[in-house]
């Protein structure tokens, strides 16, 4: 599974053909949440609420590039990475 970003702890990553909706998984230590792209939520799993507050506001932020990024690993191409939060 690709890393697309990675900041304060958090990493982001992105399986190539992932199921509907469009998501992504942002992981820190051994919590995982499957965060939904066109509506930042988490569609399943936790991450400490401090974490998740970042993680949500990175993903607003980065909305349309999270989305292009789902569109190539649909079709199996290289993931671009994106601007962490800094």
């Amino acid at each position: 599974m690709p890393t697309i970003s990675r900041f304060f702890g958090i990493v982001i990553t992105m399986y190539w053909h992932g199921h509907l909706p469009p998501h992504f998984h942002a992981t820190v230590g051994d919590d995982v949440a499957l965060i939904d792209i066109e509506h930042p939520v988490v569609l399943r799993g936790r991450l400490p609420a401090s974490r998740l507050k970042l993680v949500l506001a990175w993903a607003e932020i980065h909305r349309d590039e999270l989305l292009a990024n789902w569109r190539r690993a649909q079709n199996s191409e290289e993931l671009v990475p994106i601007e962490p939060l800094r």
